[in-house]
Parts: structure tokens; sequence; C-alpha cells
């Protein structure tokens, strides 16, 4: 009997990514003034950074409700498969609490895990799923897997520009723009399922040794399970910069993905962040 995995487009897997993978991709809902787009399907990431950089207001994201999630369920169960769905942290949205309720109706054979993450951080746990789910584990087992290894998950970020926190209303207009006249960019964590703002570096270069020290009081890296690099905007000049500076990957080649609308709306282009199982 076959297991097979949905997840929301928060983990920025793209579609063709997934179809690799044979993984379903349920896309989350990005709301512009006047115009709302399905993540991934009709505004690709590359399309999404050109319309935010022109907008004065960020967009919104709508959860997944519980109506698209049973009928993701109700199609990959009908040939008697089991069904593994991952979803962002619960909290960042009500999309695991919509996942959980559809599932109610499976019976077992449907079961959804709270990635406690989003973006990066939760796509290598999903990249850790499909590796659970190719080594013949059972349904059961790999949720057990997976909510004990999942708080293992460490992601660290740093943010260029500081308009779009101040655009998020998370930042006054008069610190935001002090900040970028002292070129300072926030570094930010997910502790708990939440983001939270963990420090601030005076410069690009301040900021990838602030992220690379973290790295080392929260356990290092285990390069046994996956990792990964992310970047947001069209611009990969930062993620270069940080390619080349960063130590704590060694020589070991890293697999690079741009962070996609629900954290890129939040942090806008230029940022990267670092996402890996601590030891």
């Amino acid at each position: 009997m076959s297991i097979k995995i949905v997840v929301d487009s928060a983990s920025d897997l793209t579609q063709k990514e997934a179809e690799v993978l044979g993984i379903t991709v349920i896309p989350m809902e990005i709301i512009f003034p006047n115009k709302s787009y399905y993540d991934g399907v009709d505004l690709s990431q590359s399309d999404f950074y050109q319309l935010l950089d022109k907008r004065e207001k960020i967009p919104s994201t709508s959860q997944i409700n519980e109506f698209r999630f049973d009928e993701a369920f109700e199609n990959l169960t009908k040939d008697g498969s089991d069904v593994l769905c991952i979803t962002m942290s619960s909290k960042l949205s009500g999309t695991y609490q919509r996942a959980v309720s559809a599932s109610q109706k499976y019976n077992g054979k449907v079961l959804v895990v709270d990635s406690l993450n989003v973006t990066i951080g939760e796509r290598i746990l999903i990249q850790y799923a499909v590796s659970l789910v190719n080594k013949g584990l059972s349904l059961a087992k790999i949720k057990t897997e997976l909510d004990g290894n999942k708080h293992k998950i460490q992601l660290l970020a740093f943010v260029d520009s500081l308009k779009y926190l101040r655009k998020g209303g998370r930042l006054s207009s008069t610190v935001a723009v002090v900040g970028e006249i002292l070129n300072i960019k926030p570094l930010v964590s997910i502790i708990g399922g939440d983001v939270k703002v963990i420090g601030k570096a005076l410069g690009i270069k301040k900021a990838i040794s602030g992220i690379c020290e973290r790295v080392g009081r929260l356990g290092n890296v285990d390069f046994n399970m996956p990792f990964a690099l992310g970047y947001t905007g069209n611009d990969k000049q930062n993620l270069t910069k940080f390619l080349n500076e960063a130590t704590v990957f060694g020589d070991k080649s890293v697999p690079c993905y741009r962070v996609g609308c629900t954290i890129g709306a939040h942090i806008g282009s230029g940022g990267v962040a670092l996402s890996f199982f601590s030891k």
C-alpha cells in the first residue's frame, strides 16, 4: 500500500519539483489589492517579487480551507493509499487545523503533521518524510518520526531591507528609516513555530557571521539529514555572498531554493535563510 504526501505551498516546493517527487502541493491564496492568485499556480515566485516591489501595501495570504484539503484527501485515498499531510506552522496560520479537521473522516488513513516551520524549514522536513516513505515505513511510524525530529530543525535568516517590516506594521517608519541609514540587517529565526527577531547586524558581512555563530550555539548541522539555503527576490547577490563567506557547511554542496510568497511578502527581496537539523 502506498503513502502519498500532501503539503501546502508555504513549503515553497514548486509544482514542478512536487511532480518529480510525487507530492501534491495545495496552493495558498496570495491577495494583492484588486486581485488574488494561487501561489505557484497562476503566480510564479519570480512574478510575485516583481509585483511585491511595485506595491506599497504588502499582500495577505489566505489559509487553505477544509474543503480543499478534503478534496485532495478524497482523491488520493481512492486507490486505497494512505496520505501524509505536512503543513506550515500552526502558530503562523490556521491551515494545520483545517487539514486536521478534513482528515477526521478518513479513519486513520490520513495523518497530519504540524511542521512548526515554514519555507525551507518546512521543506527539509518534507524531504525527510520522502526518505522515510522510500524506506517503507508505515504511515503511523513516519508521523512519529517527523514529530520526534521536527524540533531539531533550525531556521535562521537575515533581512536585507527594513521597508517590508515597516509595511507589515512590525516597525515604525522612523525606526525603519534610521535602520536603513545605518544599514541594519535584522536576524530572524523560527522559534517554537513562530517568527522571532533574534538580533541585528550592521551590514551583510556581520549578518552572515552572526548567523554562522548561532549555528554553533544550536548544535551544528547534522549532515545526515536534509539542509538548505533559501533566498528572497529575483537577485541572488546576497545568496552568493553567503555561499562565499559562510563556513558552516565546510566543503558540502548546499541545495539553494527561492523563498516564496508566504514569507517573502514580510521580508522582501535580498534576504537569505539557512535551515538544518541540529545534531
